[in-house]
């Protein structure tokens, strides 16, 4: 499907890709790697056609749909919502729709009849029939309400927008399927719901991730991005972490052969070159020095940038950690981030926080650091705790121009100070040495950004660590570091993140908050999982084993099978799934137009309460709201499941 050709790019004096080969088979599933700014990218925008190449060539066999995200997503009309945006991802399919439209008019003409069977063949390929089911089933899998669906896409943040993207480019089905860090944009379940609406994806995938959790489940093949060079490893991500170890060690090994071979050519040269008798020898060598620099061994850059993050012993403090009582806050005083909220964190307690964007999960982190204060409620640190917040912005609040060392030593002198061997010793242990303490904080990497982040941290001594996605700006080998740090860590740790291996690896406990409060999870992820498949599956249609039923028996049965054979099998196929169809297509509009009306109800009720009058029963109105709230959820909850199973239905029909 592509093949890379010798490809080097460069960015004036920095060779960013050099003399890149490697193919992309047809239905392969790559997992793209390495580290920041290493050219992953580029690779991508090389396939779109927005980068030329200083050097060989890509070949593109076929003519695939291509389907990306693009980074500045706008609308193609003010007043576009966000499902006319969504379903918007097929080129050609409304102009295909309205081209039929105008020929159903008059199917008595021969060639307008022909014409509308080649535009109903392809409208049928492209999946147009079903394509509003696929986007809205996208949309609510990435965290989308139903009411959201018909708001204009302009009114949506940036982050928004981008999951708005992806559900566009996920429900045009295209042959070759590029992501560029689509988890970046998502909270933890979305995340989950993504993984697995791309392992049902059956073309051809390339993802570019530092999300163990995706490239583990999704990819069979890696490409590692390094140094400029480009290697396929045909395995999966784990077989990948345990071969490029063994490649290494031999990339290693010949780098020193190479190193101490040059040193004795360059030895001989700076020796005799002066000398008339051996003056040939000397440029016959130098010759030699040259081609070896031409053909230089460059060891990866994870290598050359590794570092250690050590977290000290945390100070002592009370068993209870922190403890809310009906916490609520809104920014407005009218309508709430959330509300009712109520849990208790003891020390030693390991726990994720995890909920759909938007719901609050970083308003909830600064009330506990105290950078907020709630708006009803009671927020209550226990004693001795003393909090250490590191927030999404933490790169932001690092001044750019200001040395490792001056950043760190800012942070230590304002809480109090002390020896500067004790403060040296605390730069050594978050991995900065005599070379880095004086660089500009504004050259270093994510991971030596998140490690000057965590060192400024430290050295207010905290207890109870409140970690608001930690790992966006790490690579693979960053993200494992802080892993094996916070697991030894003997704190409390509360962490927000949508890196599900991580989260796995690190989190003892689950707090997960929902439009409907917050409930917690004594167990780790997996435990989490586990009691969530429990309560799906209680509401699970038998419906769907009677379709894998159905669908097996109508198989064909011999290789040989002819054309007209099959087409008869698949129409027999759909007429058994069409009285299951018929009944999830009228759950669906059931229970979009009760969503709709329940709704208004809500809006006329909540406008009760905002705008009271001297008869107003508040307790009430208050039981309408909580009653019409919960209505809407659970046909929501209806809808998605209906929504979802009338698409796997039509994928098998």
């Amino acid at each position: 499907m592509l093949d890379f050709k010798g490809i080097s790019v460069h960015y004036g004096h920095q060779d960013v890709l050099s003399d890149i080969t490697f193919r992309v088979n047809k239905g392969d599933r790559i997992g793209v790697v390495g580290p920041n700014g290493s050219g992953k990218s580029t690779l991508f925008r090389i396939v779109l056609g927005e980068m030329s190449t200083d050097k060989g060539e890509l070949v593109v066999e076929g003519s695939p749909r291509i389907g990306w995200t693009r980074q500045n997503p706008e609308p193609d009309t003010p007043d576009e919502t966000l499902l006319e945006y969504s379903i918007r991802g097929i080129p050609g399919l409304s102009e295909m729709e309205a081209e039929m439209q105008e020929l159903e008019a008059d199917l008595t003409d021969p060639v307008k009849m022909k014409r509308y069977g080649e535009l109903q063949t392809k409208f049928e390929h492209l999946g147009g029939w079903d394509v509003e089911t696929r986007v809205k089933i996208a949309l609510g899998g990435l965290g989308f309400t139903v009411e959201e669906f018909e708001k204009p896409f302009k009114s949506f943040s940036g982050g928004w927008r981008m999951r708005a993207e992806l559900s566009r480019v996920l429900a045009s089905k295209p042959d070759l399927l590029l992501l560029d860090e689509p988890s970046n944009y998502l909270d933890l379940p979305a995340v989950d719901w993504l993984q697995k609406f791309l392992k049902a994806y059956d073309g051809t995938l390339m993802l570019i991730s530092h999300d163990r959790y995706l490239l583990r489940t999704l990819t069979d093949i890696i490409v590692e991005v390094d140094a400029g060079t480009a290697t396929r490893y045909e395995g999966n991500l784990d077989w990948y972490l345990t071969e490029r170890e063994v490649r290494y060690e031999h990339l290693k090994a010949a780098k020193e052969n190479q190193d101490h071979h040059r040193e004795q050519l360059q030895r001989f040269v700076d020796r005799f070159r002066a000398q008339a008798t051996k003056a040939a020898q000397a440029q016959s060598r130098q010759k030699l020095i040259d081609k070896i620099d031409e053909e230089r061994i460059v060891l990866p850059k994870r290598y050359t940038q590794s570092g250690r993050l050590r977290l000290a012993e945390p100070p002592p403090s009370g068993i209870e950690m922190f403890r809310c009582e009906d916490l609520g806050f809104s920014y407005d005083g009218v309508k709430k981030v959330f509300s009712g909220l109520g849990f208790q964190i003891t020390r030693g307690d390991k726990v994720a926080l995890i909920g759909y964007n938007g719901l609050g999960k970083t308003t909830l982190m600064r009330i506990i650091a105290g950078t907020r204060q709630p708006t009803e409620g009671k927020a209550i640190l226990g004693h001795n705790v003393v909090p250490g917040y590191l927030s999404q912005e933490f790169a932001e609040t690092i001044p750019p121009d200001v040395s490792v060392y001056r950043n760190a030593k800012n942070a230590w002198d304002a809480h109090g100070g002390g020896p500067e061997k004790v403060f040296r010793n605390q730069l050594g242990a978050f991995g900065f040495d005599e070379n880095d303490v004086e660089k500009p904080a504004g050259v270093l990497s994510g991971g030596e950004k998140i490690r000057l982040a965590f060192l400024r941290l430290f050295l207010t001594a905290p207890n109870f660590l409140l970690l608001d996605e930690p790992t966006t700006h790490l690579d693979l080998d960053g993200r494992r570091l802080l892993q094996d740090a916070l697991q030894k860590y003997k704190g409390t740790i509360l962490l927000v993140s949508h890196d599900i291996d991580f989260v796995r690896a690190t989190a003892t406990s689950i707090l997960e908050i929902t439009r409907d409060g917050i409930r917690q999870f004594p167990g780790g992820y997996d435990y989490y999982c586990e009691k969530k498949a429990e309560l799906q599956r209680s509401t699970q249609s038998p419906q769907l084993a009677a379709k894998s039923q159905a669908s097996q028996s109508a198989q064909p049965s011999q290789s040989g099978t002819s054309s007209k054979e099959l087409r008869r099998q698949r129409a027999e196929e759909r007429a058994k799934i069409a009285p299951m169809v018929k009944e999830l297509k009228k759950r669906v509009e059931t229970a979009e137009r009760k969503i709709d009306e329940l709704q208004k109800s809500l809006d006329e009720a909540s406008a009760e309460l905002f705008n009271p009058t001297p008869t107003t029963d508040f307790a009430e109105v208050n039981r309408k709201v909580r009653t019409l709230q919960f209505e809407i959820d659970r046909y929501t909850a209806d809808w998605e499941d209906a929504a979802t199973k009338l698409e796997e239905l039509k994928a098998d029909a």
